[in-house]
């Protein structure tokens, strides 16, 4: 089964933990300093808080499979469609090893469509906007221009 993925930026990701453990009645599934994350049932969410100085912020938002063949899959989709895509790749972020690929909305809002592999040791976020603070496991880069359609596609 799928399940969306929110991350958001927290300044006090204790404070964030325990209020969001009484708003979904969930215990933190993961707690890491300046990092915690919710496997939420109902209704399905993957909640992952990420401690900064912008608070209430989005970090990003994902799509959380249960193999990297949906990864792939999904990767594939998401190229016919003409959206520019990062490609799948191996990589360990956010505490988790992870087969992932990212594509931003014409906002620049991002998404990544993940698998979580295994639990890992590092955090490895990369900023964002060094201008908020806002920062993604693994993003690519704010210099990085936004993937955009390309004509004839909305």
């Amino acid at each position: 089964m799928s399940r969306v993925q929110l991350a958001i930026n927290v300044t006090d990701v204790d404070a964030a933990v325990e209020f969001y453990e009484r708003l979904f009645a969930t215990p933190v599934a993961k707690r890491r300093p300046g990092y915690a994350n919710f496997e939420i049932a109902d209704p399905p969410l993957k909640l992952v808080l990420i401690e900064g100085d912008q608070g209430g912020t989005l970090n990003h938002l994902g799509v959380e499979t249960t193999s990297a063949a949906e990864v792939v899959a999904a990767e594939a989709r998401l190229a016919d469609e003409g959206l520019e895509t990062t490609g799948v790749d191996d990589t360990v972020c956010c505490y988790a090893e992870k087969t992932e690929t990212w594509v931003s909305d014409p906002d620049g809002a991002r998404w990544e469509w993940y698998v979580k592999l295994g639990d890992a040791e590092s955090m490895s976020l990369t900023v964002l906007d060094s201008s908020t603070g806002g920062a993604a496991c693994c993003a690519p880069s704010a210099a990085e221009p936004a993937p955009v359609a390309p004509p004839g596609r909305p």
